[in-house]
């Protein structure tokens, strides 16, 4: 007797572009939209950080900076020349920190780079918590660049072949079917449960 032989498989999706969402500096979370899952907009919100502190030290900053403009033009009235010298010097240091903290401040928002899908990252339960800087707080892929990834047994691995033709079944979708094509056998093994998985890349066809 004959019959279709069927090699069945955990799979996922995996993007093969994603990009990474960090915190820009040491801040608090004061706000963030969206969580995995989300489709997203290139320039759309994805979290923001608090700025009030930041706000409060520019102010207190400028207030230095004017201060400093008024020495220099003092010492540069009395013909100081040392005083006009060291003034000089604070001033480009005011100046400096003004810059750096605007530089913050234009960093509180972060957004999507780009239209896709927001495939790690929900910080809906930790607003006002504190993040360090280059945290990685969102990962977005872009919604056409991504790959089927397919968990084969060891003990089937061997009838999987480059360009072999496959059909995926959502758990969801019961009914319907989307076709993809095999890319790449990886000859090396993860052990799961007792036994050991064949890593198995495709393609689909959408």
């Amino acid at each position: 007797a004959t019959g279709p032989f069927r090699v069945s498989a955990g799979t996922t999706l995996e993007p093969l572009v994603q990009q990474a969402a960090a915190a820009p500096f040491n801040g608090y979370v004061r706000e963030a939209p969206v969580r995995a899952g989300d489709l997203v907009k290139s320039g759309d919100l994805l979290a923001r950080l608090d700025d009030r502190e930041l706000k409060l030290e520019r102010l207190k900053l400028i207030s230095q900076e004017e201060e400093l403009g008024k020495q220099f033009r003092q010492a540069m009235a009395d013909r100081n020349a040392a005083q006009v010298q060291i003034v000089s010097a604070q001033l480009e240091q005011a100046r400096a920190q003004v810059a750096r903290v605007e530089d913050q401040l234009s960093r509180t928002t972060i957004t999507a780079p780009f239209d896709g899908v927001v495939v790690s990252g929900d910080l809906s339960q930790q607003l006002g918590a504190p993040v360090e800087r280059g945290t990685v707080l969102f990962e977005v892929a872009p919604m056409e660049s991504f790959r089927l990834v397919v968990k084969v047994d060891e003990r089937d691995v061997a009838y999987v072949k480059e360009g072999q033709r496959g059909t995926l079944l959502l758990s969801a979708f019961p009914d319907d079917t989307i076709g993809f094509t095999v890319q790449k056998v990886t000859p090396v093994s993860t052990p799961r449960d007792g036994r050991n998985f064949f890593r198995v890349e495709a393609k689909l066809d959408v």
